[in-house]
């Protein structure tokens, strides 16, 4: 089966965002927590998961805007190219030992993820306007340069940041992404076409414009606003608190949707009952996700302070740990697709996937709470050996 040569620029340009996403990922909050004299920032616990929460909460909010923007002002092909630029130019930030620089990376880093990761995955669809089973081939393999990207990221980052310097760290994560926008440019034109801004008039324009400007000048009149409170002493702000708030505005923000949908709107019975399900998917998946992204944050934790990670004398980088979920999925993914086409007719249906994909991660955590009670007696972990 042949696939575009498009195919082969955007699987490089993922595979290197997610090495540089998944290589700072995989340090973020190691270096968060570990002391000032160790290199690193000196935060405790809660605020350096606070930091990590709010940052992992914000790449995956600003999808939507940057495929508005993407949609309706820049296209999609120049949507990837600007955000790869925010994003190396975020970390870039990060290699630099300051507080301020620090921050300033996270929040470009969230911005050109959020105009290059929704963006370039519609671009792979493009590529295949007759749809069908070419096109999930084609994304199967783009999916396949993502986990390859999250596997090799934490190797690099990770054993720079921990046993080198940890901005260093930040810096490889940089240089990813900066391969990723060269191969992308130079491949640009075997995208034929695909990811192109629809013809649209001026008028249309100048009103998206406005939105967007309305839009920052909100955003920037409401951060501006807690911060004089903060100083001035009318309020007291903290991350933990802020992450909270963020975490508790989001779930009544979803449920206040949904119930918009099923009360106020103008749906047919039979969209009600879609609309039900797709509910019930939405919980299923937040929960997956939440359990998911503890990988980065309580889980690298756990790595650092309560496993003995040496083998044979040598000790192993904790962040090498996030590699893992890439790797298995690179290894079992074909199997399961064989295994599905061996089923044939009695392959699971979708949400029976959903529901075991959702019981195998409570396992896990599981394991893991098993294997925690032997800390309590071993402050140095599991041995491995």
């Amino acid at each position: 089966m042949m696939h575009p040569r498009g195919l082969r620029v955007l699987f490089f340009t993922e595979m290197w965002e997610r090495f540089s996403y998944y290589g700072m990922r995989g340090i973020l909050l190691l270096f968060m927590v570990n002391a000032v004299e160790t290199g690193g920032f000196g935060l405790d616990a809660e605020t350096g998961g606070a930091v990590y929460g709010l940052y992992t909460a914000m790449v995956y909010l600003m999808a939507l805007p940057g495929g508005w923007i993407a949609d309706r002002l820049v296209g999609q092909r120049r949507a990837v190219f600007i955000g790869g630029v925010i994003i190396a130019a975020g970390h870039f930030c990060m290699a630099i030992p300051l507080t301020e620089t620090f921050y300033a990376g996270l929040v470009l880093i969230v911005i050109g993820a959020g105009l290059l990761k929704p963006n370039v995955s519609a671009i792979v669809g493009d590529l295949y306007p007759e749809g069908g089973a070419r096109r999930d081939a084609g994304f199967s393999i783009f999916y396949m340069g993502i986990n390859l990207g999250a596997f090799l990221g934490p190797l690099v980052s990770g054993y720079l940041g921990e046993h080198v310097n940890w901005h260093l760290g930040f810096s490889a994560a940089g240089f990813g992404m900066v391969l990723g926008l060269v191969q992308y440019q130079m491949g640009i034109k075997h995208l034929q076409g695909a990811g192109e801004l629809t013809q649209r008039t001026p008028e249309q324009f100048q009103k998206d414009w406005r939105t967007l400007y309305r839009g920052l000048f909100i955003t920037a009149t409401i951060i501006l606003s807690a911060a004089l409170l903060h100083y001035s002493g009318l309020i007291t702000l903290s991350l933990a608190g802020i992450a909270q708030f963020l975490g508790g505005f989001i779930v009544a923000l979803a449920l206040l949707y949904f119930a918009y949908l099923l009360i106020l709107g103008k749906l047919e019975p039979q969209e009600k009952k879609r609309v039900v399900v797709i509910f019930l998917l939405f919980i299923g998946a937040a929960l997956f996700w939440s359990g998911f992204e503890q990988a980065g944050s309580s889980f690298n934790l756990f790595a650092e302070r309560l496993t003995n990670r040496v083998i044979f004398g040598w000790e192993m980088p904790a962040s090498w740990l996030q590699s893992v979920p890439a790797l298995f999925i690179i290894i079992f993914a074909p199997m399961f697709a064989w295994l599905w086409v061996w089923l044939a007719s009695r392959e699971p249906s979708i949400p029976t996937k959903f529901g075991l994909g959702l019981m195998f991660l409570g396992g896990g955590f599981l394991v893991l709470a098993w294997g925690a009670t032997y800390t309590q007696n071993n402050p140095n972990g599991v041995s491995v050996m």
